[in-house]
């Protein structure tokens, strides 16, 4: 059984204010593209469908379009909330559209209803798991005693992955939404690292989990074959600096017969996007920059003058309305920054180690440190660990 998995779709975002709305109708077609090439039984979309939970006209109109294009091809699609979308949304007219080959993902109850999809070799149960909170796994739950096992996110999706109840002889591929811890991640995502880490072990007995969240397309639990159990496609475009040097693909999975370990044989490889519009990072200084030979050389290298470009200048001295002039030549300039002597002994001031990749926790207790001179002691530390873990639930 073949499976084309992408996610973080973000249909509606904008980057340094300019909408990327035209760049995600090209993309969406370049996927629709692929999905008739290859004739998988599903197309996987894992999380962020949009990218506010309350979405523009437009955005959903690109959506609707989207979907309406898929049901017409037979393949099935499943959707899949994130942490962007609002669950509510998503669910709507959920089951009416699954007539039209069309399943998207319900609010989360803590109970599961899987889709059985069938091929030569038997039956592939296919599970939708929506971004979920702990406080939202522990409401589900009946007793106490269940509740109280739900003490952090990891334990959170065991519990709900814990109502699935499997049937023998079947092939199971799940779809989730959460961080899983070693992942590695980019600017562009938010509220990701830190006290949401989800251990991948919990993901144990699937055949295939298709995970969104990081926009990096990346393995992150391989079985003692080697096989990429647990996987994210990664966004289908570039939202950030971070990932101009990614590689945006769709992933394709392809599902064999079970194992002597239990777990399906398993084919996995990945198909590059092309975008409209490349994003990527250009430097020098600024006469390098607008000259004709730099100019050429771009083009000589296939590289669009309409990109969205990072420029970073390399001048000493800041160059009066440099932005306004470099975008004469390259009018989708994204920012303009110097890296310079200056710029570089500035960054040596800053606290060390960069912020995105260490927790609440470690922050507060570093600005901790730097106002009062002293290290928290463990009565702070533990009050000031459930203030965290309580804003941080209720996000």
């Amino acid at each position: 059984m073949k499976f084309i998995h992408t996610a973080d779709l973000h249909i509606g975002k904008s980057v340094c204010e300019h909408s990327m709305l035209d760049d995600q109708r090209h993309i969406l077609n370049e996927i629709l593209k692929v999905v008739v090439a290859e004739k998988p039984d599903a197309l996987l979309i894992a999380g962020d469908v949009y990218d506010k939970s309350v979405p523009s006209a437009e955005a959903v109109a690109v959506l609707d379009d989207f979907l309406v294009q898929l049901s017409k091809t037979g393949t099935r699609v499943f959707v899949l909330s994130g942490n962007h979308d609002s669950a509510e949304r998503i669910a709507f007219g959920g089951r009416l559209m699954e007539n039209k080959g069309v399943y998207m993902s319900s609010v989360y109850s803590g109970t599961f209803t899987p889709v059985t999809l069938k091929d030569d070799v038997g039956e592939v149960d296919l599970w939708m798991l929506p971004f979920v909170r702990p406080a939202a796994v522990r409401a589900s739950l009946e007793n106490d005693e269940d509740r109280a096992q739900v003490t952090d996110y990891t334990s959170a999706m065991r519990m709900a992955i814990s109502q699935m109840k499997f049937t023998p002889g079947r092939r199971n591929v799940l779809l989730a939404h959460q961080f899983v811890t070693g992942a590695e991640r980019s600017d562009s995502e938010e509220n990701v690292g830190g006290l949401d880490n989800v251990d991948s072990f919990v993901f144990d007995g699937f055949d295939y989990v298709a995970l969104g969240h990081i926009h990096k397309p990346q393995n992150v639990a391989l079985d003692g074959a080697g096989m990429a159990r647990v996987r994210y496609s990664g966004t289908p475009l570039k939202y950030s600096m971070s990932e101009t040097a990614h590689v945006k693909s769709l992933t394709v999975v392809e599902l064999g017969e079970p194992n002597a370990g239990g777990l399906a044989d398993i084919a996995v490889r990945e198909i590059p996007l092309k975008p409209s519009h490349d994003m990527r990072e250009i430097r020098g200084t600024y006469a390098e920059l607008v000259s004709p030979e730099f100019r050429s050389a771009q083009m000589a290298e296939g590289k669009k003058l309409d990109d969205y470009v990072y420029v970073k200048l390399t001048d000493e001295n800041d160059v009066p309305d440099a932005a306004l002039k470099l975008r004469g030549i390259f009018p989708n300039l994204m920012i303009l920054d110097y890296d310079n002597a200056r710029t570089r002994n500035r960054k040596i001031t800053m606290v060390e180690g960069k912020v995105e990749q260490k927790t609440p926790m470690e922050l507060f207790s570093e600005f901790f440190c730097d106002m009062t001179k002293r290290e928290l002691n463990g009565e702070e530390t533990e009050f000031v660990q459930d203030i965290i873990e309580g804003i941080w639930e209720e996000k």
